[in-house]
């Protein structure tokens, strides 16, 4: 793991963007894993203004996002793919034929889990998988004790990730109970992955991660045995670990 330290959630976020600009304009056609929640908004607000720039273009990116919430339609402003189109999509050059989403409405949520692992399956290797991480350790929506030969599958949310994200929400009752969540082995298959990390709330969980074992208990551990992974975090985010 490399682990750059930047001052706060803007250089954070300015950081993620040249990371992930740099790796776009290299690659012929570029897969890239995507995150939502509060974490990566400055970095899709940063990519928004090197397109505006004209210094990317995503004509030929396609996307995966980690997940979604089951139960939720693609129109309400919870919704992980509302979340996508304004926070991102909808200011880029990107075709909407080549964004994937998992659809937390579908009737058959099981089949829709296959046949988003046949999607990404079918687009190639991720070539970069954008993460943020739980207060508990969890990436995507793979809680403590996720299997981490999961692939994509419908998951219970925890109490607290549920507590965690109803700040998003009028009240903690509106918040799904369950999303469809990219599976901890789908995400390991990706080329390189970067981790964001900012805050305070977060700095226990990154300490975690860097002193633990390797166990299902700290879902985002599983990320030690990746040959590949950036952490981009503030000092917010490193004031436990620069005490260990």
């Amino acid at each position: 793991m490399k682990i750059i330290q930047v001052k706060d959630y803007d250089a954070l976020s300015e950081r993620a963007c040249s990371f992930l600009v740099e790796r776009i304009n290299e690659l012929e056609n570029p897969v890239l894993g995507l995150a939502t929640g509060s974490t990566p908004e400055g970095l899709y607000k940063q990519i928004i203004k090197k397109y505006n720039q004209g210094k990317v273009s995503f004509q030929q990116v396609k996307t995966f996002n980690l997940d979604e919430y089951v139960g939720i339609e693609r129109t309400d402003p919870n919704s992980y793919y509302y979340f996508m189109k304004d926070k991102l999509f909808d200011h880029i050059d990107i075709s909407l034929d080549n964004v994937q989403i998992p659809n937390g409405i579908a009737p058959d949520l099981r089949q829709e889990c296959e046949e988003y692992e046949e999607a990404i399956q079918a687009a190639g290797e991720i070539d970069i998988q954008v993460l943020g991480i739980g207060a508990n350790g969890h990436i995507g929506f793979n809680e403590p004790r996720t299997s981490f030969t999961s692939r994509t599958q419908v998951a219970d949310l925890e109490a607290s990730t549920i507590e965690a994200n109803s700040r998003f929400f009028h009240s903690i009752e509106e918040v799904p109970t369950q999303a469809i969540s990219m599976g901890i082995e789908t995400i390991m298959e990706s080329k390189e992955i970067l981790l964001l990390i900012s805050g305070e709330n977060k700095a226990e969980a990154l300490a975690t991660l860097l002193t633990c074992d390797v166990t299902e208990e700290v879902p985002a551990s599983v990320l030690k045995k990746h040959s590949n992974v950036t952490i981009i975090a503030d000092e917010a985010a490193c004031s436990v670990m620069n005490q260990v």
